[in-house]
């Protein structure tokens, strides 16, 4: 008898996903020398008790809305190091640079991603 193995479908609203997820979001905005200001707009304008208690890496439930945009944060990162693959630092400085391209129009892409959606815009 040939038994096979089930790949279990991981649960990405489960508490541990949380931490993960704020695990790397607050690793990339140390990378990218983001403030705590711009921080808690990244994360959906959250109210400072919920940044510092988000600071403390918890196993949490995050909101959609949040996990949402921190894998949004995952493919830019994804990108950038794929574009930069021999300058990584080249990578995290992108992200601050005036930029005259569609649709950032001189803005950096931090400033645009500070903005808000891009349903918004």
């Amino acid at each position: 008898m040939k038994l096979e193995q089930v790949a279990e479908k991981p649960d990405i609203a489960s508490p541990e996903a949380g931490r993960v997820a704020l695990t790397f979001f607050f690793n990339l905005m140390r990378l990218w020398n983001c403030s705590a200001e711009q921080q808690r707009v990244l994360l959906g304008s959250v109210g400072n008790t919920t940044y510092f208690k988000y600071k403390k890496l918890p196993e949490v439930r995050l909101p959609r809305d949040t996990l949402e945009r921190i894998s949004y944060l995952m493919g830019i990162h994804k990108a950038l190091r794929i574009l930069f693959s021999n300058q990584a630092e080249r990578a995290y400085e992108w992200v601050h640079k005036p930029n005259d391209a569609a649709p950032f129009n001189g803005m950096s892409a931090l400033d645009y991603m500070l903005g808000g959606r891009s349903e918004e815009r």
